[in-house]
């Protein structure tokens, strides 16, 4: 049962490393340029907020650089992952706001609490699980989101095209073998400021 609890694990790894990295596109923001539906200024745009972001979380300390994620889209912040204390979740959502640029932030950042390794195997699971059911997907761009599971509940970021594309990916979510819930952050095209032409 063991062994096959660590190989589940180690091809979760595998999998989200491979799509980790050929998704980041150009400017790393995690979405491929390619379908980006974005113009290449928004992008930009998106990517030194992001960047901005990043160097005042490692300023503010160090520790918060593999314990926070953010993400940025379309001038709209992400934050993801785990702090000691509700403070420290207070203080990165004040941080993010003061990103010359941002038009929302959203803070889905968790209080630890003791390492539990069943628990994170499960969510690599799902995780890896989503990721490989957006793939081979074929109305899904599965490039264009980002996803983060904790405590079986799945949070997705990310850019649809259209909004049967959006329900999709919910729905894909939904489908995973013990998710509690599914937290979507996915924006249409059309609400984006700008769109590519």
């Amino acid at each position: 049962m063991k062994i096959k609890l660590i190989i589940v694990i180690l091809i979760g790894i595998i999998l989200s490393g491979c799509v980790g990295v050929s998704s980041q596109g150009i400017f790393g923001t995690g979405v491929s340029i390619a379908l980006d539906p974005r113009t290449v200024g928004t992008q930009i745009d998106d990517s030194i907020m992001h960047k901005n972001l990043t160097g005042k979380i490692v300023v503010k300390d160090k520790k918060y650089l593999l314990s926070v994620k953010s993400k940025v889209l379309d001038g709209r912040i992400f934050l993801t992952g785990k702090v000691d204390n509700p403070e420290e979740k207070l203080q990165l959502t004040k941080l993010a706001w003061e990103i010359k640029g941002a038009r929302s932030v959203r803070n889905d950042i968790k209080i630890k609490e003791e390492f539990n390794f069943q628990r994170s195997a499960k969510d690599i699971l799902i995780t890896s699980q989503l990721r490989t059911a957006l793939i081979f997907n074929k109305n899904i761009k599965a490039t264009n989101y980002q996803i983060d599971t904790y405590k079986k509940k799945i949070y997705i970021y990310g850019i649809a095209f259209t909004s049967e594309e959006k329900d999709l990916v919910i729905s894909e979510a939904k489908e995973i073998l013990d998710v509690e819930d599914v937290i979507a952050s996915i924006m249409l095209v059309e609400d984006l400021r700008i769109q590519k032409e």
